[in-house]
């Protein structure tokens, strides 16, 4: 186990309107405001979003399986933001649910707001972790200096 010791910096809490895709504005602001590292909360509605819901097999490296929300669904979400070179790279997880039906998993593409959704962003300063492509698994991967 690696791990480092870091403080909350700057808390930011942002509204996306119905239609605004949540991934690209997610990266949009930790640009903006200079963040290197970050956790944030979702909260709201999504109506698009392809996320992963585990591995077809255990097997090495893993394959994904994808499902998709094609309508509207209720959404929690935590996740993590660490740049991979000079690019921003999301990690979210996220329950989905509509009606009796929930969905949980990893949201990688086609993430579309419903109404609204809120995101609480909490910088982590002194933090000096990355994401790196690990061609074993296929992932990016978190990697602690």
């Amino acid at each position: 186990m690696k791990y480092q010791v870091g403080t909350i910096g700057k808390v930011i809490v942002a509204k996306f309107e119905d239609g605004e895709n949540v991934l690209e504005n997610l990266i949009q602001i930790i640009k903006k405001e200079n963040i290197p590292a970050a956790a944030f909360y979702l909260v709201g509605g999504m109506r698009e979003g392809k996320f992963v819901v585990g591995p077809e097999t255990e097997s090495f490296p893993p394959i994904p399986m994808w499902r998709e929300l094609g309508e509207s669904h209720e959404v929690i979400g935590f996740g993590t933001i660490f740049y991979q070179g000079d690019k921003p790279k999301v990690h979210l997880h996220g329950a989905f649910g509509k009606g009796d039906s929930v969905k949980v998993g990893c949201l990688r593409e086609k993430a579309e707001t419903f109404l609204v959704l809120e995101a609480v962003i909490l910088e982590l300063s002194g933090i000096n972790a990355m994401r790196e492509f690990d061609p074993a698994s296929g992932m990016s991967l978190l990697k602690i200096p």
